[in-house]
């Protein structure tokens, strides 16, 4: 077998796709936009060019499946989950997680969460 071929060096050193899915009214799993994520997106956005994050990237996504633990965003090139709920909660993400590596572990999903 070959080995790959050596990838390109990363567009961005972080990327953060926040859910910001729309289910129909009453679906049982609820969905990530009727609990803020777009106004909270479009926060960390703001928030992130602010503290002038670059390379980093803070995208839109649809349905990321995890909607009933919502909202949720994810960050790559870990793949770390968060559910985040506050402007706080989003500014200590960035801080901590994007700015500076580290981990927000009160905020953090783990595979197979369940909703409480």
């Amino acid at each position: 077998m070959n080995d790959p071929p050596d990838d390109p060096p990363q567009f961005y050193q972080r990327h953060v796709f926040c859910c910001t899915n729309q289910r129909e009214t009453g679906h049982p799993r609820g969905c990530c936009r009727d609990k803020g994520s777009l106004e909270l997106r479009g926060y960390m956005k703001a928030r992130a060019k602010e503290m002038k994050m670059r390379p980093v990237r803070i995208n839109a996504s649809g349905c990321l499946d995890r909607c009933e633990l919502g909202p949720t965003l994810v960050i790559y090139p870990e793949g770390v989950w968060y559910r985040y709920d506050s402007q706080a909660d989003v500014d200590e993400i960035l801080e901590v997680h994007v700015r500076d590596g580290g981990r927000v572990a009160r905020l953090m999903l783990t595979p197979g969460q369940r909703p409480k």
